[in-house]
């Protein structure tokens, strides 16, 4: 990504982080804004009752509310899950799975029992496979009814019954992401209504940068925790830059003995072994998220020129080790056998620990080799990542490439012709406008952290927008939106839930909800009554001044 800022000095980012210190105060897992609205928007008083269905986030396709007192969870209440067709009893460990975690996220908060049983009968909690819901429902929709004796979800397979339980998480009030025991012991009722839902977009992700800084695997855990509340699917992890290479390859020993011992900033970086990796892609699948890794070639290389000096023919290399945040100076070698037997090494190691189909080879901001170089490096590099068993991805520019999953982010002069052409020969899309949904973006100018580069995003701008109608492209090649969150001035969790929340559901529900249903003056109403869901959580978040929080 272009960003056209000089590299931060240490003394600058000593000044960001006194000036977020003293702006913040500390909340569990990381830290939250206190600020109230500065615009005039109306603080909501906090709703009284069970939470009805009307406040989802994201909205569903359908909400049909029901009549009577609803379903309280008691000490009697049970988790059920239903034996069925053979085809069904295949997965009942799974979905036996899923209910063992609901219950444990349900418990905690409680201080309920909640025993998970079968059969599905009988009042409770019950999810329930059902192949003869519509075929439209598709492997993540679900139906959810709530009623006096219980609460029921199908689905026509474990992913939607997830998902159904997401929204379960919903429809309690917001303590039940408390990860104690409830101070206030409230209530916990979720109110009758029917719901049906299914997703917009089969692809809905978000990116996290770990290469300019480095995040831990039970870090990156809390982020995926995060957006699978919020039902995206995929999380793109940006493994290599510049500043450091993240992720063992045997064959290459030097990428982490080397290349991994740096970060933005100059503090000591790290890297994830493979036993780490897989973890993550473990910890992930059990929440329906697909791990996309990236592997940034041949630019943003300057990690791996350290760690393999022969592949630098263009004397691209800055010295090791790197700190900075200036882009598009290095480069791997566009041709030779050298370099593609590197390529080979990484992308076969790389598949080999991801289950997932997709390999992102990045591909951005490669400014020292010539086009038709570039563009048979992408082809080879695409083969590679083909014979290995997966779909490769990569940035926009990889387009004359004929990589045919392509990731919008750089609207420049030229880059919609690209796009539109590769989508006109059979390419597909991502979103991920810069402008738009770039997480790393400030609020407002005067933000401490993040960058301007692609300008400022408030929660409308990232919300008020369409992935199918933003570029002139083939009707249906818009296959879903991903948030990137890159880490130049972001370096701890709590920065990220800052820049994460609350717009991560506005894409959320550009990525789930149907069209029709997008209604900013409903949205934010809605998003308002997440902040007690996220300070219950110990989650940061910014109280953004166009969002009308709830009165403390």
């Amino acid at each position: 990504m272009p960003r056209p800022i000089a590299g931060l000095s240490v003394r600058t980012r000593v000044l960001l982080t006194l000036l977020c210190v003293l702006a913040l105060t500390a909340a569990g897992f990381g830290l939250q804004r206190v600020l109230g609205p500065r615009d005039g928007t109306a603080a909501r008083p906090v709703p009284a009752g069970p939470r009805t269905a009307d406040r989802i986030v994201p909205v569903p396709l359908s909400v049909t509310p029901g009549s009577g007192p609803g379903y309280r969870l008691t000490d009697r209440t049970v988790i059920r899950t239903a034996p069925g067709t053979e085809a069904v009893e295949r997965q009942a460990g799974e979905v036996r799975r899923i209910a063992e975690r609901l219950a444990e996220t349900l418990r905690r908060p409680t201080g309920l029992p909640l025993p998970v049983v079968e059969p599905a009968a009988g009042d409770g909690i019950a999810l329930v496979l059902d192949p003869a819901l519509p075929e439209a429902t598709g492997t993540e929709g679900y139906r959810l009814t709530a009623d006096a004796d219980g609460v029921r979800i199908t689905a026509r397979g474990p992913e939607g019954l997830f998902r159904g339980t997401q929204t379960l998480r919903q429809l309690l009030p917001p303590g039940i992401e408390s990860p104690a025991p409830a101070a206030d012991g409230p209530e916990w009722t979720l109110a009758p209504v029917t719901v049906e839902d299914r997703p917009r977009y089969r692809y809905r992700g978000a990116m996290l940068d770990v290469a300019r800084h480095f995040f831990t695997p039970a870090e990156v855990k809390g982020f995926i925790d995060r957006l699978a509340l919020y039902k995206l699917n995929h999380l793109h992890l940006h493994l290599t830059d510049d500043q450091g290479w993240r992720i063992e390859v045997p064959a290459r020993p030097a990428l982490t003995a080397v290349g991994a011992t740096s970060e933005v900033g100059g503090t000591p970086g790290g890297f994830y072994t493979a036993a780490d990796y897989q973890e993550i892609v473990r910890y992930a699948q059990e929440r329906y998220l697909t791990v996309v890794p990236e592997i940034d070639v041949p630019g943003h290389s300057n990690a791996a020129l350290a760690a393999y000096p022969e592949l630098d023919c263009t004397g691209s290399a800055r010295p090791w080790p790197y700190t900075g945040t200036e882009v598009g100076f290095s480069t791997l070698c566009p041709t030779g056998d050298a370099v593609f037997t590197f390529t080979r090494d990484v992308v076969t190691e790389l598949a080999r620990l991801t289950p997932g189909p997709y390999l992102h080879i990045g591909g951005d901001e490669v400014k020292r080799i010539a086009p038709a170089e570039y563009a048979e490096f992408v082809r080879r590099v695409g083969e590679q990542v083909r014979a290995a068993g997966k779909t490769p991805v990569g940035w926009n520019q990889t387009a004359p490439g004929g990589i045919g999953l392509l990731q919008f982010w750089d609207g420049r002069a030229g880059r919609d012709t690209e796009l539109r052409e590769a989508t006109e020969r059979g390419a597909e899309v991502i979103m991920s406008p810069s402008g738009r949904s770039y997480l790393d973006m400030k609020y407002e100018s005067t933000y401490p952290l993040g960058l301007v580069w692609a300008g400022t995003i408030d929660v409308r701008t990232a919300y008020d927008w369409d992935p199918d109608t933003l570029l002139p492209l083939r009707a249906g090649s818009v296959v879903g939106v991903e948030g990137p969150l890159w880490t130049e001035t972001l370096d701890t969790p709590g920065a990220l839930d800052l820049m994460l929340l609350p717009r991560l559901p506005a894409l959320a529900e550009l990525g789930w909800s149907p069209r029709e249903s997008h209604d900013w003056g409903h949205f934010k109403g809605r998003l308002a009554e997440e902040g007690a869901r996220w300070e219950a959580a110990g989650y940061a978040y910014e109280r953004r001044p166009e969002v009308p929080w709830p009165n403390r």
